[in-house]
């Protein structure tokens, strides 16, 4: 009798290094959190343990760098990655846009009239604080992750790509990430501009912008009429016309921005607040409406697919459990609604989902070398009756090289790409933690 194949087993070298890999990254990811939580517990410690994190962290990916295997798979996902990052930057600023202004839109007497939206969820958090035990309540309450840390905890599972940890290219995974954001903020900004929701904080429009105290030109005429007369509503829903006379209201100030005047009903500037239009942009931060959905828990969920679907294992199941922690903390602070958080979360889940075709954790040389089988199949087996060792010895071959990524880049083209990605990044991460508010 035929004894069975022994299944191939692999190189107890790789099967090494690539456990280390899968113990590292979760490791670095589980002490980037705890260690920038040290701020609040310790600012001495925290001071002192986060430059040496980033230092190796960053040697650690130079020093690995020379030796990774798929530069050129790297490159040809350069011109999608490129795209996506103009995708994504493009979607950022029709939504600074739009954040400005559904903003100024009913006027600053508005903001601070308007009555917050009865939340049940807010009311659930209150009511388990009388409940549960302080020690809880304090958990509850720590600022364990913010958005800066899923942005930074995404870098490190691209970088992994480096230690073999996730499936190259890592320019891929990246592509995919901006790209679904890109999806989710302008998703985003079609629905909180559809409909005007009131802040769950009405005190923070006015310690936040220079805006006008009325309504818009257009609020005037279309809404301040029909708010709150109920036979108004009924007639204005019946002729289907705006009839009813516009109160008089302070002109609009105009400034001249050449080109760009056409921004000037959207953004409707104050004279003390700068003379580009794009003064204006900067200050727009998260708005001072209720944005439908929560954009920062649209990076949280994003980030959380990204690690279970590359990476997996415990450090994915904690990520997700810190995914909760942040909405019900938005809830908590009131910076989003109830609402606001679920609907992030499933858009989050669902955008990822849809967007597979751009990468996949999924091995895509193992279902080209099952295409190629198939098309050769026939002939494989001509090639069996006829005894042809050489013919069934070249399809063989050929469907192993069906696998294969076909190479289309010199090695000095690949060696100087890897170096300036590699410069870049390191760069961009570097000036980002330093120039900004924790990156």
């Amino acid at each position: 009798m035929a004894r069975a194949k022994a299944p191939r087993r692999k190189p107890p070298q790789a099967v090494s290094r690539r456990l280390l890999g899968f113990c590292g990254l979760s490791f670095a990811a589980a002490l980037y959190v705890g260690i920038d939580y040290l701020r609040y517990l310790s600012p001495t410690w925290h001071d002192r343990l986060q430059p040496v994190l980033w230092a190796a962290l960053a040697l650690a990916a130079a020093a690995r760098a020379p030796f990774y295997r798929h530069w050129d798979v790297e490159l040809r996902a350069v011109l999608p990655f490129l795209g996506s990052i103009v995708f994504m930057l493009s979607a950022f600023l029709i939504e600074m846009i739009s954040v400005r202004f559904v903003s100024v839109l009913m006027g600053l007497q508005w903001h601070g009239s308007a009555a917050p939206l009865p939340d049940t969820g807010q009311w659930l958090l209150l009511a388990l604080n009388e409940k549960l035990p302080g020690s809880v309540v304090d958990l509850l309450r720590a600022h364990v992750i913010t958005l800066h840390h899923y942005l930074m905890l995404f870098m490190m599972l691209g970088f992994s790509v480096l230690f073999d940890c996730i499936k190259a290219p890592g320019l891929g995974i990246a592509t995919r990430y901006m790209f679904t954001m890109a999806v989710g903020r302008l998703l985003r900004t079609a629905t909180f501009v559809g409909t005007i929701l009131p802040s769950a904080r009405p005190w923070c429009a006015a310690g936040r912008y220079q805006i006008p105290g009325h309504p818009h030109p257009w609020a005037q005429k279309y809404y301040v009429p029909y708010a709150s007369d109920s036979h108004a509503i009924r007639a204005v829903i019946d002729t289907d016309m705006a009839y009813a006379d516009v109160q008089a209201y302070p002109d609009e100030y105009s400034p001249d921005w050449g080109r760009m005047s056409f921004l000037v009903d959207i953004l409707r500037p104050t004279p003390g607040e700068g003379p580009a239009w794009y003064h204006l942009l900067k200050k727009a931060s998260g708005g001072c409406n209720d944005l439908m959905y929560s954009g920062h828990m649209l990076v949280a969920v994003l980030t959380a697919m990204a690690w279970t679907e590359a990476y997996g294992g415990w450090i994915s199941v904690a990520i997700w459990f810190l995914v909760l922690h942040s909405a019900q903390r938005e809830i908590r602070e009131r910076h989003h609604y109830t609402v606001d958080c679920v609907v992030a979360i499933y858009v989050g889940i669902l955008l990822w989902r849809m967007t597979r075709f751009i990468w996949s954790a999924r091995d895509a040389s193992r279902a080209r070398r099952l295409a190629k089988l198939e098309e050769v199949q026939s002939r494989l087996i001509h090639a069996a009756k006829d005894a042809d060792v050489n013919e069934i010895r070249d399809l063989l071959k050929e469907v192993e090289l069906a696998g294969h990524d076909k190479p289309g880049f010199s090695q000095r083209a690949i060696l100087a790409f890897a170096a300036a990605t590699i410069i870049f990044t390191l760069t961009c991460v570097v000036l980002a933690l330093t120039l900004t508010s924790d990156g």
